[in-house]
């Protein structure tokens, strides 16, 4: 049976920060949703109503796109092992950029990674608890770490390159706000 809060509770607090991968959703008025699964100890809690993450460079930026639009964010952990368990975060995302003057004071919550691009901040208006009874059971082996090499062999420079070439527009042509649009 589904439970709402308005915050999360030391409980729920302390369940987030024993999940290895978590699972944010956003979408644009018009287009596609954007479904993403995150991981490697990225994921702080900064309150009873404020968490955030630390988003390193992908494929895509449709997160930013998304939040730039219309705010929308949700965030989903899952049970994958011990007793079961859902729990959606619902609220209004924010993205943080190296470029912005609050920069230096976010990313001290944060072990440094290579390939930080941003850090997206959701402002949590709801948080909802489920059963997770249908969640299958997996055991938790370790992260990968193709990312971090790929991000460390491309370097500062080519980091740069690839984020103009291609996280400056959505896949559904919104600008994400990373760097100028032009």
């Amino acid at each position: 049976m589904a439970k709402f809060y308005s915050e999360l509770t030391p409980n729920l607090q302390a369940f987030i920060q024993d999940q290895q991968i978590f699972f944010t959703a956003s979408a644009p008025s018009q287009g596609r949703i954007n479904l993403s699964p995150k991981g490697m100890n990225t994921f702080r809690c900064l309150g009873k109503t404020k968490v955030a993450y630390l988003d390193l460079t992908g494929s895509g930026n449709e997160t930013s796109a998304h939040i730039a639009e219309n705010r929308r964010l949700t965030m989903m952990f899952c049970s994958f092992a011990g007793d079961p368990l859902i729990l959606r975060l619902y609220g209004q995302g924010e993205v943080i950029r190296p470029c912005d003057r609050i920069w230096s004071d976010w990313i001290k919550a944060f072990d440094p990674l290579p390939g930080t691009r941003q850090i997206i901040v959701l402002h949590i208006e709801s948080v909802q608890t489920s059963c997770g009874f249908g969640v299958p059971l997996y055991e938790y082996q370790g992260d990968r770490n193709q990312l971090i090499n790929w991000a460390t062999q491309k370097g500062e420079e080519g980091l740069q390159e690839y984020q103009a070439q291609k996280n400056r527009i959505s896949i559904d042509g919104l600008p994400t706000g990373l760097m100028a649009e032009g």
